[in-house]
């Protein structure tokens, strides 16, 4: 896409949802930080049933470090991978009290060294909690992007450098929400929804081009 079709993209996904946010529940950022840390290759929904009561039990560090992995486990087991992501809740609820007074350091590298955190956890939180134009690059965006054309790459890393470039500047802030959106509702994985995508006419994608096709035959 060139710079004109870019601004347009966004200008379109800002048009259908001016305000875009995560559909985590949380009710603080230490709670988002938890809730981001469980996501891994989970859905938010599942994430956010699991959350619900442990976020009314434990709505802080210093309380969910007290519940110790034991503790912890019966709240998550139903999200894949709970043993693990059990243990680095526990040891990220431990540090964060004792290093940090129990709130979340704003900084990627203090949040990068946080056990179960990468650096998508630490865009997430970056972005929505602390208001940075980060970009989480998820299986969504890192599909979308190299699917419409907007910012392709190899890489979750390539892909997120790239859109950092390419991304006009008064869209960064929301731009990693609706390509997320995007990805999950409309631009699937196995069956992209081309024909209600609001900016099909941009795509790149084959399908978005039979799709226009279509569209031409029947006007």
């Amino acid at each position: 896409m060139n710079a004109a079709q870019r601004i347009e993209f966004f200008r379109r996904l800002q048009a259908d949802n001016p305000h875009p946010t995560t559909e985590l529940a949380y009710g603080s950022t230490f709670q988002l930080l938890i809730a981001v840390i469980l996501s891994a290759q989970a859905t938010d929904k599942g994430v956010n049933l699991a959350t619900r009561q442990l976020f009314i039990d434990a709505p802080d560090a210093a309380t969910m470090a007290a519940l110790e992995v034991t503790g912890l486990v019966p709240y998550i087991k139903t999200i894949g991978l709970y043993p693990t992501k059990a243990k680095n809740v526990i040891a990220t609820c431990k540090i964060l009290r004792d290093q940090y007074a129990g709130e979340v350091p704003d900084d990627r590298a203090a949040l990068e060294a946080l056990p179960g955190v990468g650096r998508k956890t630490a865009n997430v939180v970056l972005n929505t909690a602390f208001g940075q134009p980060t970009m989480a690059v998820d299986t969504h965006i890192f599909r979308v992007s190299n699917r419409t054309g907007l910012a392709p790459g190899k890489t979750p890393l390539a892909v997120e450098q790239k859109l950092l470039k390419n991304v006009p500047t008064e869209f960064l802030q929301d731009a990693h929400h609706w390509l997320i959106l995007l990805g999950r509702y409309i631009c699937k994985a196995r069956k992209p929804e081309c024909a209600r995508c609001p900016v099909v006419d941009l795509c790149r994608a084959p399908e978005a081009k039979a799709t226009r096709k279509k569209i031409t035959a029947l006007q």
